[in-house]
């Protein structure tokens, strides 16, 4: 036996509480999480969508407190928010033309979203406004140029060539630096902040030889407590590789006992470092090695040497990666 009819459910989205402003380039990147339940506390399973509000002052005058309401500048139906969906939030850019971003700079504008689903007759079912947020347009440059990363055995040095001009032309100001970006797949939702300098050049340590990663740069100005960025460089992928040997080894001595030549050194201290190599020459000759595998350990014992000969050796070292180092300085011994 059925029960009485229940009455249809009224799918009001809860309030976005964080929506977030921040300038990109010539535009402000608005970011929010998405609305999935009712203020029923259900899951929504109309259609939502996204109403954004605008209100631009010009300096000098107050900004508003509140939200405004009415007259939406931008709606985001369902499948716009699918678009713009990424790493877990909305990110909607409100791009200026060329035009407009000269006539409103130094501007303050004033955001908030509302959602919204459709009731009974197409009846509107509004939230509550979101929180404002509040940014001034600033002149900012265009995106950093000519960025390079180089390989060097203890960090990826990147360097890139600094803006001049800002995008109305006019000579930089308010520029605090420059903030890199980094990834490990390059995929948009997945940089993340490697740091800040103020010089054109950074140097990151934390990498790993043969790991493939991406990297991008963006100019930083900053006015009062407001920040804003250029929009970003070029990504760069690198993939290092060590090709850098350790170094030689250090205080290498020989001595002749009996019948063999003892050869002893300084151990190296690198933390990839494979092993040792031993080369010997006699006098006008060639050096070759004389070792068969790599030596674990800084010492070596030569039982080939005849009596009567000099002998002229020479050490090197290797790493994991094969790389060889310059050999040791050249040491004597005469066995008689």
């Amino acid at each position: 036996m059925s029960g009485p009819p229940r009455p249809p459910r009224i799918e009001q989205p809860v309030r976005i509480s964080d929506l977030a402003i921040a300038q990109k380039g010539p535009a402000f990147d608005l970011t929010f999480t998405r609305p999935t339940n009712a203020t029923d506390g259900e899951r929504l399973t109309k259609p939502l969508e996204i109403e954004i509000f605008r209100t631009i002052t010009k300096p000098g005058e107050k900004l508003p407190a509140t939200p405004p309401r009415s007259g939406a500048w931008v709606t985001l139906s369902t499948h716009d928010l699918d678009q713009f969906a990424e790493g877990g939030k909305i990110k909607y850019l409100a791009r200026f033309s060329d035009s407009e971003f000269a006539q409103l700079q130094g501007a303050s504008f004033t955001f908030a979203v509302r959602g919204l689903t459709h009731g009974f007759r197409n009846h509107a079912l509004e939230s509550e406004p979101s929180n404002i947020v509040q940014a001034t347009l600033l002149d900012v440059s265009g995106p950093v140029e000519n960025l390079q990363i180089k390989t060097t055995e203890k960090a990826l040095v990147l360097d890139w060539t600094p803006p001049s001009r800002s995008l109305s032309g006019k000579p930089l100001a308010k520029l605090s630096g420059y903030r890199v970006y980094w990834s490990e797949t390059g995929k948009p939702a997945s940089f993340q902040v490697r740091g800040e300098t103020a010089a054109p050049t950074f140097s990151d340590p934390n990498f790993i030889f043969g790991q493939n990663y991406f990297y991008k740069v963006c100019a930083v100005f900053k006015q009062s407590d407001q920040v804003a960025e250029s929009e970003d460089s070029a990504i760069v992928p690198i993939t290092p590789h060590d090709t850098f040997p350790p170094a030689p080894p250090v205080n290498v001595s020989a001595l002749f006992s009996t019948d063999a030549v003892e050869l002893v050194w300084t151990a190296n201290r690198e933390h990839d470092l494979a092993g040792y190599n031993v080369y010997r020459r006699e006098k006008d000759g060639m050096p070759q090695k004389i070792n068969g595998e790599l030596l674990r350990t800084p010492t070596y014992e030569d039982r080939s040497v005849q009596m009567g000969h000099q002998y002229f050796y020479r050490v090197t070292s290797v790493d994991l990666t094969h790389n060889e180092s310059p050999p040791s300085a050249e040491v004597a011994v005469e066995t008689r």
